[in-house]
């Protein structure tokens, strides 16, 4: 976790959470959707430094920090707050977000700092908390924050609250690409025409390689993808040109948007694939990575 520079800060990587598989299942009488859905997170996303500090602050940087607040209404902050209250904690911490991921983009850039704040201030504050607790903390900020937290391959249910983890999936690359479409999450769901679908068919113990997974994901969907795609039409723009590659052997949008991605049978395919559709498409936000973690 260290950053090796002998300063004192420890870096993590904010992962980026994909949705491979999202089914809407319901609606509370509250207004929150029940969903299904099978979540990875790419060996890609944004970076959260910290350091020791009298007071709390927040510097952002990176190609998407720009208009980004770095006050008390950003999510690394909320996690902070949250924590040294639980915690009783009287010190401050220095926090540095390198804002590598599209905002509001679908693939839970937000929700992925938060929950890095909550892991390195943990240690940095050495508090003393269960997993459960902090999940209980995270959930607070938003229903993707717990997902984050876990941040390994897991199937979520409810709001998003009952986590179930999962074997590793296979080794496989993944390209993850945003046409620069941002994407208000209540204004998808409000053009979903039906929340009650079927949920996620049932899942092997384990898939033999990136082949058996995309065959078991192409019996699923992503329900958010339709209304999604009507208010931000350059979403079938890209899943055309990540269709239309070789390597590609599905090709999806995630979350609610607008970033897609193609799962590939391999890292240095996805790498391959990434570099072609840069070329064809220089002002697309493209990107390739590992599926999920190297183990």
């Amino acid at each position: 976790m260290d950053d090796g520079s002998g300063s004192g800060a420890a870096t993590i990587v904010a992962r980026a959470k994909i949705n491979l598989a999202l089914h809407v299942t319901g609606r509370r009488s509250d207004g929150y959707h029940l969903l299904d859905t099978l979540v990875a997170f790419p060996d890609f996303g944004d970076r959260l430094s910290v350091e020791p500090a009298e007071a709390l602050s927040l510097t952002i940087t990176g190609p998407f920090g720009a208009g980004l607040p770095a006050d008390e209404s950003n999510l690394v902050m909320k996690a902070a707050r949250l924590l040294a209250n639980r915690a009783d904690v009287k010190t401050g911490a220095r926090l540095v977000l390198d804002k590598r991921l599209p905002l509001a983009s679908g693939i839970g850039g937000g929700s992925a700092d938060a929950a890095a704040a909550f892991r390195l201030l943990k240690d940095l504050w050495r508090v003393d908390i269960t997993v459960a607790e902090m999940s209980a903390l995270a959930l607070e900020i938003g229903a993707d924050v717990p997902m984050c937290l876990a941040s390994k391959p897991l199937i979520a249910r409810g709001i998003g609250d009952d986590i179930t983890l999962l074997p590793p999936l296979p080794d496989a690359g993944i390209i993850l690409v945003n046409a620069g479409a941002a994407l208000s999450t209540p204004a998808v769901f409000r053009r979903l025409e039906d929340p009650d679908n079927s949920p996620l068919p049932a899942m092997p113990d384990h898939f033999d390689g990136a082949d058996a997974l995309c065959d078991w994901l192409a019996a699923t969907r992503n329900d958010l993808e339709a209304p999604a795609t009507a208010l931000a039409p350059q979403i079938g723009k890209v899943l055309a040109a990540l269709g239309a590659r070789p390597e590609v052997m599905l090709a999806r949008m995630s979350g609610s948007g607008a970033t897609c991605f193609g799962v590939c049978r391999s890292a240095r395919a996805a790498t391959g694939a990434a570099a072609r559709l840069g070329h064809d498409h220089p002002h697309w936000w493209v990107r390739a990575a590992a599926l999920c973690t190297p183990r």
